[in-house]
């Protein structure tokens, strides 16, 4: 059923099927599957969403169509036995109960959120956390006005939020601060994190971890953060036009990312979030996330830690050369992760508009930064294999912050160089202690290593980090 896909003979990409390859699934003849929800049965089928109102599930013969006729799905799920779309006003419950393999029960299962028709009015996910409440992701509706009508003039919207739905059917709002949170999804402790993209409040694409009250900046949630029934405790106006390092300070509230993704060094719009939860079937990196790239049609990767209580971390990159955007991620019980694709509305990177495909480790290790961790004073990085001393050179590095503004976008702001005092390789080869004379909390600590090489002659595959600093190591 599936493909290899010929990769460009360049030796970026010829190294980079070394370890991980790429193959492309065989699709139903004359679908546009534009792939943009993923979910895997309890029978270990593969369940693919459409963005225009299909679920298909992958059989013996191909894939075959389950559901049809819902609104725009960006989000699937399987929980309790049955799998769960997101569509424009709701999340939909799809039951097959005569067992003829398609769905014959429509139900909804989380509704509530203001929908007037505005082109980005987007909703993701569903995502259930341990008790069985649903989250979903909601996109602002980009500046334009909505009056409603009649009943509908004081419902609330909630747009640029992630709201909970409890198992009962009660519609929470959660969190707020969102412009478009294409990406939700958990990590291996069930802990829930969010992706945006780059727009106005938004200079890069980074990765919230998401919890009852936070905000994360974007302006146009605040006036439903201001109804009774809201957890969210912010201003009603926020300042703009100062730096993210400066907001962490003055903005009442503000929660900043765990990770930011530099623009275009990481790519220039984040999607889909994935777990490696594989035992070791996917490569080295057991319980890290993987996040979709559109753009550049790319999936990146991001180590996280607890600092004080908080998650941050780096980030790295992973694969790119997919046929196009990559908008939705899951994994196999093979361990291989699967890339849902399409690139409706954005230009990206590729030869496709639409489909799907996976990746599987080859299971040739390549030399990578496994993790990059925070010390005091410094940073560690431990490799997947022993680094061959000789190969040790100077690193170069730099800090910065971004802008907190209205304005779309945003530059790197108040760059400098990393003075780094010293390098230190443990005996073993495994572990790189880099200390550095000033470290900056709000900041992304950038760092190029040099050509490393392991023991036994493999270079090093991908030579850039970028740890995003929000509190010091006590």
């Amino acid at each position: 059923m599936l493909s290899l896909l010929a990769l460009a003979t360049v030796s970026h990409a010829q190294q980079q099927s070394d370890y991980y390859r790429i193959e492309t699934y065989e699709l139903p003849k004359g679908v546009n599957f534009e792939a943009s929800g993923l979910a895997v049965t309890s029978d270990g089928k593969l369940a693919v969403a459409l963005r225009k109102g299909e679920v298909w599930i992958e059989g013996k013969k191909g894939f075959q169509l389950f559901a049809s006729g819902l609104h725009e799905i960006l989000g699937l799920a399987w929980h309790d036995g049955a799998l769960y779309a997101t569509q424009r006003a709701e999340v939909t419950k799809l039951r097959d109960t005569d067992g003829d393999g398609k769905a014959d029960e429509y139900l909804t299962a989380s509704t509530g959120w203001g929908v007037s028709g505005a082109y980005h009015e987007y909703a993701y996910g569903p995502v259930f956390d341990a008790q069985g409440n649903a989250y979903t992701s909601l996109n602002s509706s980009m500046g334009k006005a909505w009056k409603g009508a009649g009943d509908e003039s004081t419902h609330p919207l909630w747009r640029g939020w992630v709201v909970r739905t409890t198992p009962a059917g009660k519609l929470e709002p959660w969190c707020a601060g969102f412009r478009s949170p294409c990406g939700i999804g958990q990590d291996a402790d069930g802990e829930i994190f969010v992706t945006d993209q780059q727009g106005n409040w938004m200079p890069t694409t980074p990765l919230f971890h998401i919890r009852k009250g936070a905000y994360f900046a974007h302006a146009e949630s605040i006036p439903d953060a201001m109804r009774p029934e809201s957890p969210v405790k912010i201003a009603a106006k926020q300042p703009d036009g100062i730096t993210v390092a400066e907001a962490m300070k003055a903005v009442q509230g503000y929660t900043p990312p765990a990770v930011w993704l530099p623009y275009v060094k990481m790519g220039q719009s984040g999607t889909g979030i994935a777990c490696d939860k594989s035992g070791g079937k996917f490569g080295p990196f057991e319980k890290q996330l993987f996040l979709g790239e559109f753009v550049l049609s790319g999936v990146n990767r991001v180590f996280l830690e607890k600092v004080g209580g908080e998650y941050q971390g780096a980030c790295f990159p992973f694969v790119d050369g997919l046929q196009c955007a990559a908008l939705a991620l899951t994994t196999l019980p093979d361990g291989s992760l699967v890339v849902g694709e399409s690139n409706r509305g954005w230009n990206s990177k590729g030869n496709r508009p639409f489909g799907l495909q996976k990746i599987v480790w080859t299971k040739q290790m390549p030399l990578e930064v496994q993790k990059m961790e925070l010390l005091k004073g410094g940073f560690r990085f431990t490799f997947t294999l022993p680094v061959d001393k000789a190969s040790v050179d100077a690193l170069t590095g730099q800090s910065y912050t971004y802008p907190f503004q209205s304005k779309y976008g945003g530059e790197e702001l108040d760059a400098k160089p990393i003075k780094i005092t010293s390098v230190t390789l443990s005996e073993d080869g495994l572990v790189l202690d880099v200390a550095c004379a000033e470290l900056r909390t709000g900041y992304v600590h950038e760092f190029e290593l040099p050509k490393l090489k392991a023991k036994d002659g493999t270079p090093l595959w991908h030579r850039m980090a970028y740890y995003t600093l929000n509190r010091l190591q006590e």
